[in-house]
């Protein structure tokens, strides 16, 4: 598997880090007033656009001075619980650094609402105020006005796009180590596209050198110039099931204005749809099982394996064709589906808002929160509500009522024949498990 050229040479220290001299010189300045004992400010939070750097500015602080980096992506783990656990490891009583010491890095921390994720900002503040570890965290708004006190509470350290010339200096770098050919005129046609954004500079640089073999100006300008336009699920799927190279499967997900999570569903439902012979079915499936791997372990650890969730779904889905190395392969139109489990999630939304009324009436009454209710009392409450009279302190309507009657309705005996009776793809799937490698 290719290691993507973001990832491979990212700089391991603050010196190999590219024209930014007086942010590297204040995060000096804080980490040593740390190892002092006394530090200038408990916590910092680097802001700007995407790409410019402020994930690869904390990871190399971390290396320079040999520090455990503590990552998580604050949009994705921002719920309380979450938050809290890193406030425990934060308050672990010793000096700095005893063994090894440790940073704390908190990604996307403008990923966090104030509604959605009640109470997320006031942990952080807490574990801002009461840590034993230095805390860096990133943003790319930092003025949004849920994280006011948050900008009070932390020295804001702003990382400016990258120039020109540094950004040139990077890319030839990448192309003599990389061994390919690359025009100036190209170059200048990728700095100027990515306007200081290296992420997306050197993205693009990798893709036009593996897929044509060598970087030219005209097919860098046609790849640009369908740059900005996102596609939607069906003009994602077709771009990637049509695709011959990796590279333009590569794009095809990645430009898809569609959640991760839900594309990988997307493309579950439409392989059996795309391809015919049951090899290339298996294959594909095989790689998007590896992507969702990519993923999950992604949100758990490091988002730098986020790139080979995009190798996987992208590449690895649209290449399990064989047929496509064949130059009589002709792309094949299907009509594509939304996924089974968004429509029966879109079907039973009516059904689902009665039930959660239900457990929002009972939780009012036991003085309990909807998800301890739903997971400690809702089950047993089915089993007691079969007398639907026995419920008139919950103020129930009819519709809720009614609910109550079909849910606690005694299946007949073909229904639990049904329901009792195994599922051949289970048995299937078990058996498969069951056999040596």
């Amino acid at each position: 598997m290719t290691v993507p050229w973001v990832v491979k040479y990212r700089p391991n220290s603050l010196d190999e880090i590219e024209n930014q001299e007086d942010v590297k010189e204040e995060l000096r300045s804080w980490i040593d007033s740390w190892i002092k004992g006394k530090p200038n400010y408990k916590s910092v939070l680097l802001y700007g656009p995407p790409g410019i750097g402020k994930t690869t500015m904390a990871l190399a602080l971390a290396k320079s001075y040999g520090l455990e980096i503590i990552e998580m992506n604050a949009s994705d783990t921002r719920n309380v619980t979450s938050l809290r656990g890193i406030a425990e490891k934060a308050s672990v009583t010793g000096s700095l650094f005893s063994d090894r010491g440790k940073l704390i890095f908190l990604d996307e921390i403008d990923g966090i609402q104030s509604k959605q994720d009640f109470g997320a900002i006031s942990t952080v503040l807490e574990l801002i105020s009461n840590t034993k570890y230095p805390i860096i965290m990133a943003a790319n708004n930092p003025w949004d006005p849920n994280l006011r006190e948050l900008r009070n509470a932390t020295k804001m350290i702003e990382i400016k796009k990258l120039g020109k010339i540094p950004m040139r200096r990077l890319l030839k770098k990448i192309c003599a180590n990389e061994k390919v050919k690359c025009e100036d005129a190209a170059i200048d046609v990728i700095i100027e596209a990515s306007d200081g954004d290296a992420r997306y500079a050197i993205n693009m640089l990798q893709s036009v050198a593996e897929g044509y073999g060598q970087v030219t100006q005209s097919v860098v300008e046609e790849l640009v110039r369908r740059k900005e336009r996102e596609l939607d699920p069906f003009e994602t799927l077709r771009s990637l099931f049509w695709a011959q190279y990796g590279w333009q499967a590569k794009q095809a997900v990645s430009r898809s204005q569609t959640d991760y999570e839900l594309l990988i569903r997307w493309i579950s439902e439409n392989v059996p749809i795309q391809y015919e012979m049951l090899n290339d079915i298996w294959r594909a499936y095989d790689a998007l099982s590896r992507a969702s791997i990519f993923l999950s372990r992604s949100k758990m650890s490091s988002w730098d394996l986020l790139s080979y969730t995009f190798d996987m779904m992208g590449p690895g889905v649209a290449l399990a064709e064989v047929g496509k190395k064949s130059p009589n392969w002709k792309a094949k139109w299907k009509k594509y589906q939304f996924p089974t489990y968004v429509q029966q999630l879109y079907r039973s939304k009516s059904l689902r808002n009665t039930r959660d009324s239900i457990i929002s009436k009972i939780g009012r009454n036991i003085h309990a929160s909807a998800r301890k209710v739903y997971n400690d009392v809702y089950p047993f409450f089915l089993q007691y509500a079969k007398e639907i009279e026995s419920s008139k302190s919950l103020d129930l309507s009819p519709k809720e009522i009614e609910f109550l009657r079909a849910s606690t309705k005694k299946p007949t005996a073909d229904t639990e024949a049904r329901e009792n009776k195994p599922d051949k793809n289970v048995t299937r799937r078990t058996s498969r498990r069951s056999r040596p490698t």
